[in-house]
């Protein structure tokens, strides 16, 4: 048995930026030696992009879609380094291909897709992304994904600029398959789309959240020389009504709905819920923007070309 350790195919792996199961055969051809390890895996061409898988992949698309067949979706952003490789067929096509592999593998997390033969194609996932990276000369990357089950939809903004797939728990079955709930569907998923909603509802808005906002909102009262002099159940008063401001910002079904200021998300659910004859609910959902939390590049063109100049 070979004398090394998991830590040891993770610091390979991060280091080649090749496969788990290539960094493992690698160090055991190697017996355990990391630096052999890392000349076999160039051997076999499999560590190419490794000066690549360094560089910043802020760019790349968003894709959400559902299996109406089988009611399941899934929602996946990979990521490349230019916004140009976006457009490219081979990349849509990978892309596509990794969003119908979540829905027939229900991969248990990022890891397990990677390890995870693509759907219609021979190897895994990191390997054809591996592939990828060697044809196409740029970074890409996997970066997240969702799955779910049950009446869903999907909707994709800006070319793949924001992503969103919405959970609706719905009563009678017949009902989730008529116009008038599709179009609610839709309706709720372009207000995601819009106005990002960080809670579904008041509920899941998490108490120590809350907490914070009121030590906030009071600290903002003691400091204002019109407010600081009140009295505590004035303050309290005020403080209440912020907080309800807060929950139609930040939850979903208190929003305002976008097409019509005068009801909101859940009053939107709720008429459109009656008018079927059932009940219906927004479950969950999940909204990806495109590379965000994602430090990108910022190039100084004109420091650049003064560097060259010297």
């Amino acid at each position: 048995m070979a004398a090394f350790t998991a830590k040891d195919v993770q610091a390979l792996r991060e280091s080649t930026g090749c496969g788990m199961m290539d960094c493992k055969k690698a160090l055991t051809e190697a017996n355990g030696d990391m630096d052999k390890a890392v000349e076999l895996l160039r051997e076999k061409g499999l560590a190419a992009s490794q000066k690549k898988a360094g560089r910043i992949a802020a760019e790349g698309t968003v894709y959400a879609v559902v299996d109406e067949a089988k009611k399941v979706g899934a929602i996946i952003e990979v990521n490349a380094e230019t916004d140009f490789v976006a457009k490219n067929d081979k990349f849509m096509s990978f892309v596509k291909d990794c969003a119908a592999t979540v829905i027939d593998a229900a991969p248990a997390d990022l890891d397990a897709l990677m390890a995870t033969t693509v759907s219609g194609r021979k190897g895994t996932v990191e390997e054809e992304l591996r592939e990828l990276i060697l044809v196409i000369g740029e970074n890409m990357k996997v970066r997240r994904f969702e799955r779910y089950e049950g009446d869903l939809v999907s909707y994709i903004h800006g070319g793949g600029r924001i992503g969103v797939m919405v959970s609706f728990d719905v009563a009678d079955e017949a009902a989730a398959s008529k116009a008038e709930f599709k179009d609610m569907a839709k309706d709720i998923a372009m207000q995601i789309a819009a106005l990002p909603a960080a809670y579904l509802d008041e509920k899941s808005v998490p108490a120590e959240v809350i907490a914070k906002e009121k030590e906030i909102l009071l600290a903002q009262i003691e400091n204002d020389p019109k407010t600081k002099g009140k009295p505590a159940q004035v303050k309290e008063k005020m403080i209440e009504g912020k907080i309800k401001k807060y929950y139609k910002e930040n939850c979903l079904v208190d929003q305002a709905f976008i097409k019509n200021g005068d009801i909101s998300v859940g009053q939107f659910v709720a008429d459109t819920a009656k008018a079927l004859g059932t009940t219906i609910s927004i479950k969950t959902y999940t909204r990806y923007e495109k590379g965000e939390g994602i430090e990108k590049r910022v190039d100084d063109f004109a420091s650049e070309v003064a560097s060259m100049v010297k």
